[in-house]
């Protein structure tokens, strides 16, 4: 019978600890300090990471760009647009999933799937292989419904509901596998996230120098940027979508088999990259496909709607996707007095007036696709806003950095030149200071050029609501140090907006005593 033994003491959602049961060594090997610890049966554990996505409202997404550019694999793997959120929130503007650190081991499968529990050792930390997609969702289901009657309370929870274990889906595991928040949007596109000490350092994969033709414990080298080990090579892992041909910038309609990513012990070195991805019959002969070098990790996530409060968060941010005009906008009776201000309003009062049912329809989906290009728009310039204001942060910290620079220099020379004035140094060093201050006040220049086109391309919610995003992307990044900078430069913009002042000089006063 499955043994269904509770761990004596449970972690809380983080901490690398477990009281009693597995060491700590077979479940986490390489601890760190924000792992998301959950318990398994026989006493076992298994250890998550938060994959953070910048998010505001109920239906905000984060838009990012997965694929390749591998003619060759084109027909698989041609890079697309896709959106990804996250299901529980982690302050306001931020929301997360928990993704596994590791590949399923072969002691955590057996702790769920035997009829006994197996005796803790090291050969038990070998990702477990030879499952297929049935396999990993059959696991997934028995896990959740363990983790929902012995330890509820150690789920993240949205609402009213608690989360529940199960495969990520495509986008969620290529977000994560190239870095997710914690690599900046140059290195999100590249092949691979970034391996500073090589290749071999991070991936199994086949060849004498590498796995040599065998699959390996999980956790023996270094993890990606958001903490994910093996997350490319070692097994293949399967993802909860099933495989999709592509087409050019989306996916073809005809859903067959399911899909492995990342490559595998065998995959050769030249073939390993975040964008690999494969398709597996669901079937072979008279059962289930199961291949050796198959294996899975899971994530933890939630539903959409949580909550009757939720539901009407969503179904409020719906109604407002494509508006144009503000909550209290005038809603006359149809086609009599002032037309509405908002034209997606207006375009609905004449679609309730209009009398033929065809003409009804028509203007309804020309009313939807109306409100969907101008919500696409509205993305589009949340994005160039954060783009902007990341520019200004950046050029904040230039002028910081360079005025402190060109004062230093000045009180320099000022004392060279009562010093020695005539001598070849001191010149030198005039000349110099001449130089910077001229491409000071050139970049002050330019930075006044962002302060004011900011302030009047983007409202005062988008900045700030925008800055928020923002903020958390540069938190993911380790660039927290800008945090402050870009605060400043918000005030610069929305004193400008205000006042309608080219302060230069107070803008450079501030970053001099910033």
């Amino acid at each position: 019978m499955l043994a269904l033994c509770l761990a004596a003491a449970l972690p809380g959602l983080t901490g690398t600890a477990v009281a009693a049961g597995w060491e700590e060594k077979l479940y986490n090997p390489v601890p760190l300090p924000d792992d998301v610890i959950l318990p398994l049966p026989c006493d076992g554990a298994m250890a998550f990471r938060k994959v953070v996505v910048p998010s505001g409202g109920p239906l905000d997404d984060y838009q990012v760009t997965i694929g390749g550019s591998d003619a060759a694999q084109g027909y698989a793997e041609a890079s697309r647009q896709v959106q990804i959120a996250g299901s529980f929130a982690d302050g306001k503007a931020k929301r997360y999933i928990l993704m596994a650190k590791y590949e399923v081991s072969e002691l955590q499968y057996q702790a769920l799937t035997a009829e006994t529990c197996p005796t803790p050792s090291m050969k038990g930390r070998m990702a477990q292989g030879s499952v297929s997609w049935i396999d990993a969702v059959a696991f997934a289901d028995k896990y959740s419904l363990w983790l929902r009657a012995h330890a509820k309370d150690r789920l993240p929870h949205d609402g009213d509901e608690a989360g529940f274990v199960r495969l990520p889906t495509e986008t969620e595991w290529e977000f994560a596998a190239r870095g997710g928040g914690a690599v900046s949007p140059a290195d999100f596109q590249e092949r691979l996230f970034p391996m500073p000490e090589g290749l071999g350092a991070y991936v199994w994969y086949g060849g004498s120098q590498s796995a040599n033709g065998k699959p390996q414990l999980t956790g023996l080298l270094k993890p990606n940027p958001l903490g994910l080990h093996d997350i490319l090579g070692n097994l293949d892992e399967i993802v909860l979508d099933p495989f999709r041909a592509s087409k050019l910038g989306r996916l073809h309609g005809q859903a067959g088999g399911f899909v492995v990513r990342g490559g595998n012990y065998l995959t050769a070195e030249a073939d390993i990259r975040s964008a690999y991805r494969q398709e597996v019959p669901y079937y072979q002969g008279e059962g289930p496909r199961r291949v050796k070098t198959t294996g899975f990790r899971l994530v933890v996530a939630g539903p959409v709607i949580t909550s009757p409060a939720r539901l009407k968060e969503i179904q409020a941010a719906w109604q407002g996707l494509g508006s144009v005009s503000k909550a209290d906008a005038v809603k006359p009776d149809p086609l009599a007095g002032k037309a509405a201000e908002d034209p997606i309003d207006e375009l609905g009062i004449i679609t309730k007036a209009a009398e033929s049912p065809a003409m009804k329809a028509r203007l309804e989906k020309l009313g939807l696709t109306l409100r969907q290009n101008i919500a696409e728009r509205d993305e589009q310039r949340d994005r160039s806003a954060r783009t902007t204001l990341r520019l200004g942060a950046f050029l904040g910290q230039k002028l910081r950095d360079d005025g402190h620079a060109v004062a230093g220099l000045r009180d320099i020379v000022k004392r060279r030149q009562a010093s020695a004035p005539d001598e070849e140094r001191t010149r030198s060093m005039a000349e110099q200071l001449k130089t910077d201050e001229a491409a000071l006040t050139d970049n002050l220049k330019y930075y006044a050029d962002t302060v004011i086109g900011t302030a009047g391309n983007y409202s005062a919610d988008t900045i700030a609501k925008q800055a928020e995003i923002l903020t958390v992307e540069l938190n993911s990044l380790g660039l927290s140090s800008l945090v402050p900078l870009l605060k400043k430069h918000i005030e610069h913009i929305s004193r400008y907006q205000k006042d309608g002042k080219v302060s230069r000089s107070q803008w450079l006063d501030d970053w001099s005593k910033f």
